[in-house]
């Protein structure tokens, strides 16, 4: 199975209660592939500056993730600077620098274009129709992430991709801002009317509420102690829950569950250390344990 995920790769400078981190490798697509990978073969499509070196590719090596859509310019990569203070589900951004990103036009090499799963990462509406309109074929699925500077400031766009693809990850806030629902449920059922069918709201700590054809149900997020950097939570959830549906090949309820219990976990992993370097770092074994250990916990079987 081939998951094609479309996104950014950035360097991200932190400062966080834990301590202060400049010049670590980001992006939303950084965090799906390495998170997705460890279910799925990834092809991944994304810009780089020339900042983007042997150093940091490597940590894409030795995993199956396929970087020919990548597309190398002159100039530097994507950089975000922010801060994170006492609360932790809070980001300050202090500096953006879009840089060679600002110019980005997704282009498909021929053989990714009749994948079977495609994951649109948080990028401009039109960009990610432009994506869909480059696919040989329907996907089995297509998957989407936006924001509410696309929902304010694109929202006719945004509705043109919400007819066009079947699952939608989004956060609380940004699914209330969408649909003008004050309730998380009421937002979801809402949004999944607009064309996606099923729609993950990402809760942070508070877990996710899925909203999918004739269900919708929570699931609750693994505790934690220790959170050292949440930037890229929500790109790992994703990578989880979606590299697991993939790996599945179906969106029954029970698989469902199962891939919003994998993203969390996954996303527990980046969590503990500063940017991606635990989530990187997990292996198998890692991942398996701790997917058994939260299972049970929540009495749940066949993970």
């Amino acid at each position: 199975m081939t998951l094609l995920a479309v996104g950014s790769i950035a360097f991200d400078d932190l400062e966080t209660p834990a301590g202060t981190k400049g010049n670590l490798l980001g992006g939303s697509a950084t965090y799906f592939s390495l998170c997705a990978s460890n279910f799925c073969h990834v092809q991944l499509v994304a810009v780089v500056g020339e900042d983007f070196g042997q150093e940091e590719e490597a940590v894409f090596n030795g995993r199956p993730i396929d970087l020919d859509g990548v597309a190398r310019k002159p100039g530097s990569c994507f950089r975000w600077k922010g801060r994170y203070g006492a609360d932790l589900n809070e980001a300050q951004t202090l500096q953006t620098d879009l840089n060679v990103f600002a110019d980005f036009t997704p282009s498909l090499p021929s053989r990714y274009r009749d994948a079977q799963y495609l994951f649109l990462g948080n990028i401009d509406p039109r960009l990610q129709l432009e994506v869909l309109s480059q696919m040989s074929a329907k996907p089995t699925w297509a998957a989407l992430d936006t924001m509410n500077y696309w929902i304010d400031g694109s929202r006719g766009e945004l509705e043109k991709v919400l007819r066009k693809v079947d699952i939608l990850l989004i956060n609380e806030a940004e699914a209330k801002s969408l649909s003008g629902e004050k309730n998380a449920v009421r937002a979801a059922k809402a949004i999944a009317a607009m064309g996606p069918g099923t729609v993950v709201v990402k809760r942070g700590e508070y877990g996710a509420l899925i909203a999918a054809p004739g269900q919708c149900f929570p699931v609750p997020a693994l505790p934690m102690e220790t959170v050292i950097d949440p930037t890229g939570a929500g790109d790992t959830f994703a990578g989880g829950f979606l590299g697991f549906l993939a790996s599945k090949g179906d969106m029954g309820e029970s698989t469902l569950r199962q891939a919003a219990l994998v993203g969390t976990v996954m996303a527990s992993f980046a969590i503990e250390g500063f940017g991606t370097a635990n989530l990187a770092a997990a292996k198998k074994p890692d991942i398996q344990d701790r997917l058994e250990s939260f299972s049970k916990m929540l009495g749940i079987t066949g993970l």
